[in-house]
């Protein structure tokens, strides 16, 4: 559970960072609409999207690198089964 905390906490930040760097007052508030809570519905929505969308590939990038680390565990077993065998003169599985 902790780990969950710790990519939503991430998802979050890198949204808000998103969010800050695309915020109006940056560009002089050039790019305001007709209405303001449109603009702000606009960002709040963008803003749960993007934090969604990016703690779905922080799980994503850490399941793969766990079955990364399986694979890399299996090989280095396999290769020492047959280190082991070899030393022995033992034909292996």
């Amino acid at each position: 559970m902790r780990v969950r905390i710790i990519d939503l906490v991430v998802s979050i930040l890198a949204s808000a960072g998103a969010l800050l760097l695309s915020w109006p007052y940056w560009r002089d508030h050039q790019y305001w609409p007709e209405s303001r809570l449109a603009w702000l519905a606009y960002f709040a929505i963008g803003l749960l999207l993007a934090a969604y969308v990016s703690y779905v590939f922080i799980g994503a990038l850490r399941t793969l690198f766990e079955h990364d680390a399986i694979e890399h565990a299996e090989a280095a077993a396999a290769a020492a089964a047959a280190a082991g065998a070899a030393t022995t003169g033992e034909d292996g599985p």
